[in-house]
């Protein structure tokens, strides 16, 4: 997960992250997300594209974290749960 960040952080105009997140409240959806930079061990900031602003992730609530293209991508993008 780590090491696709990076990849993501390193190319932002080329690259974007999508995977699925568990909020502190446990609902599920799916992101798209821009990091930006990693703020301690366990978690990133990163533009979220579905809500359009700044936001903490703990990196052990992401699961399926892909890279696509950030030329594919629109915002807003939608949020599915």
């Amino acid at each position: 997960m780590r090491e696709i960040l990076r990849r993501a952080m390193q190319q932002p105009d080329d690259l974007v992250i999508l995977l699925d997140y568990t909020d502190s409240k446990g609902v599920e959806s799916r992101r798209v997300v821009s990091p930006i930079r990693f703020l301690s061990p366990d978690r990133f900031l990163a533009l979220c594209l579905c809500r359009e602003e700044p936001r903490q992730f703990h990196l052990e609530r992401c699961r399926n974290a892909r890279l696509g293209l950030a030329s594919e991508v629109m915002m807003p993008m939608p949020m599915l749960n």
